[in-house]
C-alpha cells in the first residue's frame, strides 16, 4: 500500500459485496432467486420469472440515465411476466420483509468494516454507499444491518429506486460525482472487483480491497492504492 491520502480526497465511496461484508456470491445469488420467484410460483413459473428477471437486470445495465433504474426495470419485467406491477408488487415487498433477510446466512461480518467507517466519519469525510443498484433501497439497507454498519449517516446510498445508471458504466459514477457535488479529483473508490476500479477512468481515486471476487481487467487503470480495510483506516486516520 502506497503512503499518504491526499489531502484533496472529501468523499470515499464504498462498495458493498466482498468490500465491507463477505458474501458468498455462488449461493446467494441463485438463493435470491430461487427464494424470490417462490414467493409469486402461484402466479407465475418460477424458471419464467427469473429468466425475465434476468432479461429485465440486463435492460438496466443499458440505462442511459434518461430514467431511473426502477423505471427501466419496472417497464421491462411486468410486461414480461403478464402481470401489472400492481398485482406483483405486494407479494415482491412481503419477500423483502419477510424473506429477504434469511439469505444472511450466505454472508459474514468484517470486524473491519464498521471500524473503517468510524475512521472516516471522524474525519469528516463524506461517505457513500456505491453498492451495484438493482436491488431496492430495503435490501441494501438490511445488507449494511448484516455488515454491523447501518447506522451511519450516509451522504448516498446507490439502489434501483434512486440511481439512472449501474456498474460499471461511468455514468453511474458520474452522477454520483453530480448528486455529492464534489469534484472527481476529491472522491475516491473503494471495491474489491473491477466495476468498482473503473471509476479511475473518471480522475477517481481508487482503493482495491481483495476478495475472492477480484478480477481486475488488463485495461483498467492500476489502483491508486490495494491493502485491507485495516490498511484503509490507517490510511484514513492518517490523513
Amino acid at each position: 500500500m502506497k503512503e499518504g491520502l491526499s489531502s484533496k480526497i472529501k468523499a470515499i465511496l464504498f462498495d458493498l459485496d466482498g468490500t465491507l461484508i463477505e458474501v458468498n456470491l455462488k449461493l446467494f445469488i441463485p438463493a435470491y432467486l430461487k427464494l424470490l420467484a417462490s414467493k409469486v410460483s402461484h402466479l407465475v413459473r418460477e424458471s419464467k420469472f427469473i429468466s425475465k428477471l434476468m432479461i429485465a437486470s440486463e435492460a438496466v445495465d443499458k440505462n442511459d440515465g434518461s430514467k431511473t433504474n426502477e423505471m427501466i426495470f419496472a417497464e421491462t419485467f411486468f410486461p414480461l411476466i403478464g402481470y401489472a406491477r400492481e398485482e406483483i408488487d405486494p407479494y415482491i415487498d412481503k419477500f423483502y420483509k419477510d424473506d429477504f433477510p434469511k439469505l444472511r446466512q450466505y454472508t459474514r461480518r468484517k470486524p473491519a468494516a464498521r471500524k473503517v467507517m468510524e475512521a472516516a466519519f471522524e474525519k469528516d469525510y463524506d461517505v457513500i454507499i456505491a453498492t451495484t443498484p438493482l436491488l431496492p433501497e430495503t435490501a441494501i439497507r438490511q445488507r449494511l444491518e448484516w455488515a454491523g454498519i447501518a447506522d451511519f449517516p450516509y451522504k448516498l446510498i446507490t439502489a434501483l429506486e434512486n440511481t439512472r445508471a449501474n456498474k460499471s458504466n461511468l455514468l453511474y459514477y458520474k452522477l454520483i460525482i453530480e448528486t455529492i457535488g464534489h469534484p472527481v479529483k476529491a472522491c475516491m473508490m473503494v471495491g474489491d472487483e473491477d466495476k468498482d476500479m473503473v471509476a479511475a477512468n473518471l480522475g477517481i481515486c481508487t482503493f482495491l480491497i481483495h476478495s475472492s471476487n477480484t478480477k481486475i481487467d488488463p485495461s483498467t487503470p492500476e489502483p491508486n492504492y490495494r491493502g485491507t480495510l485495516v490498511d484503509l483506516k490507517a490510511l484514513i486516520l492518517e490523513s
